[in-house]
């Protein structure tokens, strides 16, 4: 199966949600179809025009959106001088609910990758009479354990060193005991000869393994490169501000949503042992770990699999 056609926004703006931030928000596809609201992965990512393309445009209403401080939102993280005080897990769940409020919206499917399953299932727990279906693809929980997975030697590391070689590199040897706060203090120097270079370090580790087979990296210009940064480490750096247990511990709350979980058997990201958690707590979901995928959904096997739950859920 191929992702849907192309389809442009007929609606857009800025949502003001509080302590100086506007969200930018695109709606497109059919104007009195099903709605369904996409959440991008990073955190800090931003929107891509082919997260437009899981959903049928004939038959849903399809919202997206830049969350705090990154993309099209503002004020943007690529400005080191940006606070990032208020853009919380907490904060980033009231957005959506704020954003569905303005929209006008009932009840909507969430489709989420990535760090868009830990807002999406974080979105659930908290407004779960507004989700008619969630769709999970590459699941992050949130959990002490899945935040150091990628920043130790005993972790991803072990299938990138060469990567993880140069991702410690640019960290002096005394530093190295604490990586996450020594990159801390580089991404947010207001120094761009200090800030750039740390940023684009971070990132190259972070998008290293984002697909099965090896794949360029985006060239991304170096405001989007620190916002991106900027807004993952800070989550990482606070435990995606969630309790120890991730967001298990709510499934009670969401377990009569029907909802789709994929997840790559190669998923070096978000490796598979967080889905299986996730399907351990709640049976009732469907559940596919695609043998031959890694973390990025493009990848045929879950592509299709993501294609036909939104399918079916229309």
């Amino acid at each position: 199966m191929d992702l849907h056609p192309p389809v442009e926004p007929y609606d857009t703006g800025l949502l003001e949600v509080g302590d100086g931030n506007e969200l930018y928000w695109e709606v497109c596809g059919n104007p009195a179809g099903k709605p369904a609201v996409f959440l991008h992965g990073g955190p800090g990512g931003g929107l891509l025009p082919d997260f437009r393309r899981w959903f049928d445009p004939d038959g849903y209403r399809i919202v997206l959106f830049d969350q705090r401080n990154c993309g099209r939102s503002r004020p943007s993280a690529g400005d080191p001088a940006v606070s990032l005080a208020h853009n919380t897990t907490a904060h980033l769940v009231a957005d959506v609910e704020r954003l569905r409020e303005h929209l006008g919206v009932e009840r909507w499917l969430v489709f989420g990758g990535s760090w868009g399953t830990t807002l999406g299932l974080a979105y659930a727990q908290a407004h779960p009479e507004r989700v008619t279906a969630l769709v999970l693809r590459g699941v992050w929980l949130g959990r002490l354990s899945d935040n150091t997975w990628g920043f130790t030697p005993s972790g991803a590391a072990h299938l990138f060193p060469a990567e993880w070689a140069a991702f410690t590199a640019a960290i002096p040897a005394g530093e190295q005991d604490d990586l996450i706060g020594a990159y801390g203090r580089r991404i947010n120097d207001p120094d761009p000869a200090v800030h750039v270079p740390a940023a684009r370090a971070w990132m190259d580790w972070e998008l290293s393994a984002n697909a099965l087979l090896p794949v360029p990296l985006p060239d991304l210009d170096d405001r989007t490169l620190l916002a991106f940064a900027r807004i993952t480490h800070h989550y990482i750096g606070n435990g995606c501000f969630l309790p120890p247990e991730g967001l298990l511990a709510g499934i009670d709350r969401i377990r009569h949503i029907p909802a789709v979980i994929v997840n790559g058997r190669y998923d070096v990201k978000t490796p598979p042992v967080q889905a299986w958690a996730l399907h351990r707590a709640w049976p009732e979901a469907a559940f596919h770990i695609v043998e031959d995928a890694g973390h990025g959904g493009g990848e045929p096997g879950s592509r299709d699999l993501l294609l036909e739950a939104t399918d079916r859920f229309l």
